[in-house]
């Protein structure tokens, strides 16, 4: 399925993908196609392009706060959301049962739901969790 919703092909199971992916989509396009999400619910892998992929923020869940007990209030760090992502500023609100919104200063590819995320400040890490939505 594409972006704008439109059926475009069929996938040989969802498990075969993942966010961000460009080779083995299988559809034939004038330009590069990429993953930009996977709806398990409805059995469909959505497609579109390179910009689709970029995002601003998102919602964590179980996050550990290394470097502060209870934190009430919003925090700038620098985020990954994947191992081998660069660290990108942000700030970190946190919010009830262990959850937390992160808004990057300038958009990040391929902010992928089931991701660690891991808030940094140098070289220190503030905390992290998992990404549940973007």
């Amino acid at each position: 399925m594409s972006t704008a919703g439109e059926l475009i092909g069929e996938h040989s199971g969802i498990h075969r993908y993942t966010i961000g992916q460009r080779r083995g989509i299988g559809i034939s396009s004038s330009q590069p196609l990429y993953v930009t999400g996977i709806d398990s619910e409805r059995n469909r892998i959505v497609v579109g392009v390179q910009d689709d992929l970029l995002g601003d923020g998102f919602t964590a869940m179980g996050v550990n706060w290394i470097a502060s007990a209870n934190l009430t209030e919003p925090v700038r760090a620098e985020v990954r959301v994947r191992y081998r992502h660069t660290a990108a500023p942000a700030t970190i609100t946190p919010l009830p049962d262990k959850r937390a919104r992160v808004r990057f200063d300038e958009p990040q590819r391929a902010i992928t739901p089931g991701q660690a995320t891991v808030f940094y400040r140098g070289d220190d890490v503030v905390g992290g969790g998992w990404i549940v939505k973007r």
